[in-house]
């Protein structure tokens, strides 16, 4: 019986660890283009937000070494509006430096594990 109850709690454990790895948001797609004396990053989100209480809140920009180069702030949800693109202008990126790594964030499950790798043209 208590063999019983142990692989219940385990099941149950990993199903509440999937269910709030399913809320980080996911990255679609992420394009780059120069804009003056930087440059233009375009993400692409989507995210089951729920309204002002659950919502992808933010994504930034890493260079390799990790160092972030900026984040764009997502300041409501879009419950209706899914995926959804939004730009961070003037992006400081290292000379040399051809790929960068954007991350996301979610206002309750916090910044995702995943990565997307940005490739500049």
């Amino acid at each position: 019986m208590n063999r019983r109850i142990l692989m219940s709690v385990i099941a149950l454990l990993g199903a509440s660890t999937l269910a709030a790895r399913a809320d980080v948001p996911e990255i679609v797609a992420a394009t780059a283009h120069r804009a003056g004396a930087g440059w233009m990053i375009e993400v692409t989100l989507t995210h089951p937000d729920t309204g002002w209480e659950h919502y992808a809140d933010a994504w930034s920009v890493h260079a390799p070494d990790g160092t972030v180069l900026g984040t764009r702030e997502l300041m409501h949800p879009h419950e209706h509006e899914q995926p959804f693109t939004r730009a961070l202008t003037e992006v400081g990126v290292p000379d040399g430096v051809r790929e960068l790594t954007i991350r996301a964030r979610c206002l309750v499950a916090g910044w995702g594990e995943e990565t997307y790798t940005l490739t500049l043209p």
